[in-house]
């Protein structure tokens, strides 16, 4: 054990001196049962020659101290005691008064009573991050606590590297993350950011790009700062921000650089940015009073929240605190405070005389400023944090030598010091276990613990710096951040309240490219930062509902979007109705001619017995007339929205209707034909088409397109389809053929029909002009052709509710001219000829066949009169035929 402690001094002593170190006293100090450690930066350099350097975060420890010792239910029986040291901002001086209240400054001496150690238990510092590391590098090995009350370096949040290290003020995991949601808040996409060359800053602005960068926030440059650099350096910052095109800058340093920039900027006129501050500098009211120029003016960024330390302020007023714990520091304080000396050297001195009852409440309120007051609050949460843990560990234990009932401070003494004589660290492993799990109350009720990182819950206040009324700046809290709310609910911003750069409540605008509006999308530029794009319109069928659209979304199927492609709107469903110009005029047409073949059958109904109407075959004109009608309201189902039934009637109806029309038109031309080519003596061929063949004939050529239907509606029967495909913003609802070979099956076989009764018609269009039904029958048929011939391009090529157009087009053409051919010539000579509607008309035929026969026994004289006699009673028995049809 002795060889291990022999080793331990040689180790601490070697390596106090690599760091440094030679033998120093604490500015400030007071004895105790446990000593607190204290690193502070009283100076901001050497030499003393302001006011600059007052530092009041040590007050705070010797008062938690004070106001600990007091107590009577923490730490009862125990005093503690301090030791504290200036680091003068420097991290080397940091290291070396580390080493000395690791190493303590007085031997060892073994007695029977345990004596306490000289080392102390726990460290509160350092101020700088940096400072911080190279402390907690060094003490890191002896699992001694280094708490910060100002250290925010992310970087110390790796209990890899740093295992003592705890702090009381949040880390710049939180803060980099706030500042970036601040600057997204605010809509700066295009920022500046200028960082202290050092851990703090490129930690802290390496974490901000990170979660800037998952927002979509560019940094248009990152500047790199220390109060060290050349003028060359830093004229090459001030050129690269002055071409820069960002009009917000966020600042990642400490006061003492951006006091120096002040300056600078000034001289080259970098005014009007809008500058977004850390916790560092943004609630430092000497750098508002140094900011003449009004370079900082409008900055907002995040602090420490403000907290007041009961009596801690009336404590500071009291100097003899100062005085009582190290008389050297207070004659220099105490001196450099009034401009007095408390000796005069020699007669060329024209300082007063101090006489040690002066008022530190008389002086400028710059010197008795309470706005640090978080640190000090930081400072003295950390001694807290120290009480509250050695208490836990003096509650949980009843003994720590052979005696049966120690008292607490012989206990305490003696734990400590037998662990330190075999150099068992066990002690300080556990105390700073038990540090990490501490959890208590303030006598504000404010609750303090670590996480497993060694950080406190993460809370700050919103500043924006603002100009009063006599040109003063002010700190006013414009919002609040609380890492314990839920993540939606952690930041709250009074937006009404703050007052931008350039003294304007406008929010400033700092993009690279301005916001892309809805209905577009963003395109990046080649060759720049994500932040730079081009406004690119959202294609067809796409839509972009928010600003800055990275990508513009594709409409559901049945919709599409608008003009402006910001919204999906239903798509337009098209499809021939009964309420546009188009549907109402095929419906019109069609009811007239439906209207119209009703009358022309009533004509014939009525005028049944007259010759011209017995002499056409009536029994099929009738039946011609009524599958017209069939034909003119079959094409009212053509309009409308398709439906399953309304597909499947219109194509069948439409087909058993034009067959059953043309079977007629086929039966009366085949019987005018044969009626009068049957001239041949003897012949008996129309035997063959009397009334009932015509109606089985009908009924044959019916029924087998009936039989075409039935098959198609069994197979694939047609039915209601949305086309998407014709047209992008509309859905044409048209009835799917279901077989394609069955409609043009259909059609075929009509073509069939009408080809051949056309043939028919054109070979009997020679007959007399009285009674002759064939040549009305051939124009009819030349015109049902020519319709259906054309009708077939125009089908294929029409789009959407003009292919259904087309097609009643051809119902109805293909209809008024069977009835206007056939039938209006009849009911012409009906109404308006009925002087020839009469029996001697029909005889004029006989003398027609009479010259036909004399015609054929001229080229055969071979014939016998009788034959004649036979062929002239054949003619009688055709007109007498022709008269009953």
């Amino acid at each position: 054990t002795s060889d291990l402690s022999d080793i331990l001094n040689h180790y601490l002593y070697s390596l106090t001196w690599i760091c440094g170190w030679k033998s120093v006293c604490p500015q400030l100090s007071k004895d105790g049962d446990i000593i607190v450690g204290g690193i502070f930066s009283f100076h901001s350099s050497w030499e003393i020659t302001d006011l600059s350097y007052l530092n009041f975060r040590n007050y705070s420890l010797m008062f938690a101290v004070e106001e600990i010792n007091n107590s009577s239910s923490l730490l009862p029986g125990v005093s503690l005691g301090y030791k504290i040291y200036d680091s003068c901002t420097s991290k080397a001086v940091g290291v070396q008064v580390a080493m000395a209240l690791v190493n303590g400054n007085e031997k060892l001496v073994s007695s029977e009573v345990c004596t306490k150690p000289a080392q102390v238990q726990a460290i509160i510092g350092e101020t700088y991050s940096s400072a911080s590391m190279a402390v907690a590098k060094c003490i890191g090995p002896f699992s001694i606590p280094l708490i910060s009350h100002s250290a925010t370096c992310e970087c110390l949040s790796d209990k890899k590297k740093y295992p003592s290290f705890l702090r009381t003020i949040p880390s710049d995991y939180h803060q980099s993350r706030v500042l970036a949601e601040m600057v997204r808040h605010f809509g700066w996409t295009w920022v500046g950011a200028i960082r202290r060359d050092d851990d703090y800053g490129n930690s802290g602005m390496a974490a901000f790009t990170q979660v800037a960068q998952q927002w979509d926030i560019c940094l248009e440059y990152s500047l790199p700062f220390s109060k060290t650099y050349s003028q060359e350096k830093v004229l090459r910052i001030i050129e690269q921000i002055k071409s820069s095109t960002s009009r917000v800058i966020v600042g990642f340093i400490d006061p003492l650089d951006i006091e120096i920039l002040l300056d600078v900027f000034f001289e080259h006129n970098i005014t009007g940015y809008q500058w977004v501050g850390t916790e560092s500098w943004i609630l430092n009211p000497v750098l508002a009073m140094l900011d003449k120029h009004n370079i900082l003016q409008g900055a907002i960024g995040l602090a420490v929240p403000k907290a007041e330390v009961t009596g801690l302020k009336d404590f500071i007023l009291d100097l003899n605190q100062v005085k009582s714990a190290g008389s050297a520091i207070f004659t220099k304080y105490w001196e450099t405070l009034f401009h007095c000396k408390y000796k005069v050297k020699n007669d060329s001195e024209h300082s007063p005389l101090c006489t040690g009852e002066e008022e530190l409440s008389e002086m400028d309120k710059t010197y008795t400023d309470m706005s640090l007051m978080p640190y000090f609050n930081n400072v003295y949460k950390g001694v807290y944090a120290i009480a509250h843990t050695l208490h836990d560990l003096l509650g949980c234990k009843e003994t720590c030598s052979r005696k049966k009932q120690p008292d607490p401070l012989t206990f305490l003494l003696c734990f400590f010091f037998n662990f330190y004589q075999q150099i068992n660290f066990a002690l300080f492993l556990q105390f700073l276990k038990q540090l990490k799990m501490v959890r208590f109350q303030t006598k504000d009720g404010e609750e303090i613990y670590f996480d497993k990182n060694g950080d406190p819950a993460a809370r700050y206040e919103v500043i924006n710096w603002q100009t009063s009324k006599e040109r003063q700046h002010e700190f006013v809290t414009v919002g609040l951040y609380d890492s314990t709310f839920p993540v939606n609910s952690r930041l709250t911003l009074n937006l009404s309240s703050i007052v931008w750069a350039q003294n304007t409540n406008k929010v400033p605008i700092s993009v690279c490219s301005e916001s892309c509006p809805t209905g577009t999308r963003k395109a990046v530029q080649k060759g720049k930062p994500v932040c730079c794009f081009d406004c690119i319109p959202c294609a067809e069928g796409e839509i972009s509902n928010i600003t800055d659209s990275n990508k513009c979304e594709q409409c559901y199927q049945d919709y599409w979007s608008n003009p402006h492609r910001n919204v999906c709107i239903k798509k337009e469903i098209e499809y021939l109705s009964y309420e546009e110009t188009m549907g109402i005029l095929l419906t019109v047409v069609s009811i007239v001619g439906a209207f119209m073949t009703l009358i022309i059958l009533i004509i014939f109904l009525k005028y049944k017995n007259t010759p011209i109407v017995k002499a056409h075959n009536s029994e099929l004109s009738f039946l011609l007339l009524f599958s017209l009608t069939l034909c003119f309201l079959c094409s009212l189902t053509f309009i409308g929205q398709p439906s399953e039934w309304s597909c499947m009637l219109r194509h069948t109806a439409f087909g058993i209707n034009f067959v059953l029309c043309i079977s007629c038109v086929l039966g009366k031309t085949i019987v005018v034909l044969m009626a009068f080519r049957a001239t041949l003596p003897g012949s008996n061929v129309m035997k063959w088409f009397g009334p009932l063949q015509q109606r089985l004939s009908v009924l044959a050529f019916t029924l087998i397109q009936v039989l075409i239907c039935v098959l198609w509606l069994i197979i694939s029967p047609p039915f209601p389809f949305k086309n998407q495909k014709l047209y992008k913003d509309k859905i044409i609802i048209e009835c799917h053929l279901g077989s394609s070979i069955g409609f043009w099956a259909v059609l075929g076989y009509i073509g069939l029909l009408a080809s051949l009764c056309f043939l028919l018609a054109f070979l009997a269009r020679k007959l007399p002009d009285n009674f002759n039904e064939a040549k009305f029958i051939t124009f009819s048929m030349l015109i049902f052709c020519a319709v259906w011939i054309t009708f077939i391009p125009s089908y294929v090529s029409s789009p959407g509710k003009f292919t259904v157009a087309v097609e009643i087009f051809a119902i109805l053409a293909s209809s008024f001219g069977l009835l206007f051919c056939i039938f209006i010539p009849k009911c012409y000579i009906i109404i308006l000829k009925p002087e020839k509607n009469t029996k001697k008309q029909l005889m004029s035929l006989l003398s027609f066949l009479n010259r036909q026969s004399t015609a054929s026994s001229g080229k055969a004289s071979s014939i016998m009169p009788v034959a004649r006699s036979t062929h002239k009673e054949h003619c009688v028995t055709v007109t007498d035929h022709l008269a009953i049809m």
